[in-house]
């Protein structure tokens, strides 16, 4: 994949005004197609910097490590879902996870096993500290998050649930982070 296909592939990020010093805290949300889980974390945790104030200090994004569905919004089912909990995801669009990611973010968070198997891959070694689980944030235990893709409308309900108490934990230890 090409430079100029990855940079197309963006969506469009916010652009609110840096801290004085200049850095932002980067956070990459990853898994297989980022159409569903991906996505779903990016919207619910970005709703929740905006909320919190600290849209000018913490920067979300997604990605998938697969390349299925470059360019293309996030499932229909996923939007539908966040959009009863008032997160709004369409104006995403996925894209591919690359070896730049890793030096561009902070923090590079994968939804599965599976996905933490194809990052570890592919970090640079000198970066592979970035990479953790999404759900080594989870607030009520032990928690995964399971692709939804395959299941009917529950799975994504399930999915913004393990979402939102994972982005809560999240929250919290960046909060510490950014407000030093």
């Amino acid at each position: 994949m090409t430079k100029d296909t990855i940079t197309s592939a963006r969506r469009k990020r916010d652009v609110s005004e840096m801290p004085a010093d200049g850095r932002k805290t980067k956070v990459l949300f990853v898994c297989l197609g980022n159409i569903c889980r991906s996505p779903t974390a990016e919207g619910v945790f970005r709703q929740l910097v905006k909320e919190a104030g600290l849209a000018d200090r913490i920067e979300v994004d997604s990605a998938g490590t697969g390349d299925y569905h470059i360019g293309e919004r996030p499932d229909p089912r996923a939007c539908w879902a966040a959009s009863r909990r008032g997160y709004d995801l369409t104006p995403l669009r996925a894209r591919q996870v690359g070896r730049h990611d890793f030096y561009e973010f902070d923090y590079v968070l994968a939804m599965d096993e599976q996905n933490m198997r194809a990052l570890k891959q592919l970090a640079p070694p000198e970066h592979a500290h970035k990479l953790k689980m999404f759900t080594d944030f989870c607030l009520s235990g032990d928690c995964g998050i399971p692709d939804p893709y395959a299941g009917g409308p529950q799975s994504f309900e399930d999915v913004l649930d393990l979402v939102e108490d994972s982005a809560q934990g999240l929250l919290r230890r960046l909060r510490s982070e950014v407000e030093r």
